[in-house]
Order: C-alpha cells, then sequence, then structure tokens
C-alpha cells in the first residue's frame, strides 16, 4: 500500500486545490491486509436490485438520514463507482450517506437529485459521465446534464460545498468487463477532453473541481491494472487511492488559515 499512497504524494499538484497548500495532517494507510490476487467479494442482494428498486432504497437511506441530521454529512452521488466504495475505506471524520446507482447516467442522477433535498450536507462529491459514454451520449449532452446538476444542487444546498470529480479512465485491451467492445469504442483520449470541460464548467460555475484521473493512469493513459477489477470498476487497492485522495482534499480544505504578518506603517511609528 505504500506505493498507492506515494503514488497519491506524486500526483497531488494535479489536483486542484491541493497545488500551493501543504496537507497539515496526511492520513494513515489503511491496513485491510489485502493480498496480491483480488477476489471479488460477496455481493448481497443490495447489488442486485432494479432500477426502481434502488430509487426506493436511496429515498428510504435520505430520509433516515433527515430524520438523524447526522453532523459533517457528505453525500456520494454518482454511478456503480460510487455505490461500491467500501464503507470501511470512507474517511471516519464525517458522516456519509451514499447515493449511487450501478449504471447511473447523468440525467438520471439529475432527475433524482430531489431525494436529499432535505438533508443538510456539508459536501456532496458527483461523479457520473462513464455510462453516458457507454450507451453513445455526447460530450455536450453530458455537459449540459452536469450545467444542469449544479445548478440544482446550488440552488437546493447553497450552504454545501459541491465537488465535480472526474471521469475515470478504463482499462483498454486489458478489460474484462461483459461490455469491453463498448468500452473500447470511447477513447481515453476523449474522458481527458471531457474532463477539462467539466473543469471549466466547475469554474465558471464557482464549484470545486477533483481531479482524480492522473492518479488512476498508467503510461498510456489508461485505467492501471492494479487498481480494477475488470477495466471499469475499482479494485481494493484502486479505492484507498480515491480515499486518500479525499482525505487530502477534506483535510486541506478544513486546515486553519494562520494569520498573515501585519505591515509596518513606518509614518505612524510612536
Amino acid at each position: 500500500m505504500l506505493a498507492v499512497i506515494l503514488l497519491i504524494w506524486r500526483q497531488q499538484k494535479l489536483i486542484p486545490g491541493l497545488e500551493t497548500t501543504a496537507i497539515p495532517n496526511p492520513p494513515e494507510p489503511v491496513n485491510l491486509n489485502w493480498k496480491n490476487q483480488y477476489v471479488p467479494p460477496e455481493l448481497g442482494p443490495r447489488h442486485k436490485l432494479s432500477y426502481p428498486q434502488w430509487l426506493d432504497i436511496l429515498k428510504q437511506e435520505a430520509k433516515a438520514t433527515v430524520e438523524k441530521n447526522p453532523q459533517r454529512l457528505t453525500i456520494l452521488a454518482g454511478d456503480s463507482l460510487s455505490l461500491w466504495f467500501p464503507p470501511e475505506l470512507l474517511p471516519e471524520d464525517r458522516s456519509w450517506l451514499n447515493q449511487g446507482i450501478s449504471g447511473e447516467v447523468s440525467n438520471g442522477l439529475l432527475q433524482r437529485l430531489d431525494f436529499f433535498d432535505r438533508t443538510q450536507p456539508d459536501m456532496i462529491l458527483v461523479m457520473v459521465g462513464i455510462n453516458d459514454l457507454i450507451r453513445g451520449l455526447g460530450d455536450q449532452e453530458i455537459l449540459g446534464n452536469y450545467r444542469r446538476i449544479i445548478n440544482y444542487l446550488q440552488k437546493k444546498h447553497p450552504q454545501a460545498e459541491i465537488v465535480v470529480q472526474s471521469i475515470l479512465p478504463h482499462g483498454a485491451e486489458g478489460t474484462t468487463w461483459e461490455g469491453k467492445e463498448k468500452l473500447l469504442a470511447i477513447p481515453n483520449l476523449r474522458i481527458r477532453q471531457l474532463n477539462e470541460e467539466l473543469n471549466n464548467i466547475a469554474t465558471a460555475k464557482g464549484v470545486k473541481y477533483l481531479n482524480l484521473h492522473p492518479l488512476f493512469t498508467d503510461k498510456q493513459g489508461n485505467l492501471r491494472s492494479d487498481f480494477t477489477t475488470d477495466g471499469l470498476h475499482l479494485s481494493p487497492p484502486g479505492y484507498l487511492v480515491w480515499r486518500t485522495a479525499l482525505q487530502m482534499y477534506t483535510n486541506q480544505q478544513v486546515a486553519p488559515q494562520l494569520p498573515q504578518p501585519q505591515k509596518i506603517n513606518s509614518g505612524n511609528r510612536i
């Protein structure tokens, strides 16, 4: 796991917001005793639900979160990459509401943002788009949906920090996912260019952009084989990279600002 943490630190200058500020308390590596060969976990009924069943569950979980009103609430909004984020790897210094659905597209996410209208999150992390590309949607349609997602979240959660996370690359020829041919039709260069547009939108809208993409790429610009299970979804080491990036980002956001030294006006000296 040390190599993973070193990768994060080498790439941190590629993440806007982490470039000029030192991280006060770098996160400790998490030892989960993973072996070299990753064995996929046994997915329970939760991962075999239909889309309408997912919608019902997410509504219930959002409602329960409203009733509990947890402190430092952070919402994961997106597709299966967010859905399968291991709970034990989510940073422990905050409360989490996972609103990910497997196979989700940007318009689908847009249509269900109202599920957590009544929550009071400190932060909302958005990652969606790879399934749009797989289904053949054009870049402008995806970007338009992102604009609408940001507009909605800014209106409903003006107190929250909204963070657009970059779309991750895929594994190219090394992919074993059942939809490999659909992924191969999407050049990873296109994903990088789409991320540049997402960065521009985030800047124009006044929200944050977290560039995870460089942390997950190999020398060819594809998803690193040790960070994925099938060329699309993430392995535990991949989620550790994501977790570490989130910890570095959130630690930097809450770091106390040192007071600036006051300038002395020589004309007012006593």
